[in-house]
């Protein structure tokens, strides 16, 4: 490869792995807010259940941009058997945790259809 590819593949690595933690410090912040206006006019744990679900929704959003990120690194830069590996354990540590998430937040499993989204 040469350096020029090398080079532009790196920084479009960081630049994916900057957005993707400025979108989950970002989720955090407008979540917590969100959380400070809401506060008054919700019981506490609406407004919890409610906090929970924007900072995690900006965590998973994230993480798919770090995931990308890794796996431009591991195509584009370091392609050997070993990053091939981590990689794979990279992403699946990170699609479990985004599985738990979402069976967190939205209280059932993500292909599983909701009452609202049988009606359409």
């Amino acid at each position: 490869m040469t350096d020029a590819f090398v080079e532009i593949a790196n920084a479009l690595v960081l630049g994916l792995e900057a957005v993707g933690m400025a979108v989950i410090m970002g989720g955090f912040v407008l979540a917590t807010v969100v959380w400070l206006v809401n506060m008054r006019n919700r019981s506490t744990h609406e407004a919890y259940v409610d906090y929970r679900r924007r900072s995690v929704r900006g965590l998973i959003l994230g993480l798919e941009f770090l995931v990308a990120a890794d796996i431009i690194k591991t195509v584009a830069i370091e392609y050997t058997m070993e990053s091939v590996l981590m990689l794979a354990l990279i992403i699946l540590i990170r699609t479990m945790l985004v599985f738990a998430l979402h069976l967190e937040i939205e209280g059932r499993l993500p292909w599983a259809q909701s009452a609202d989204d049988s009606k359409t």
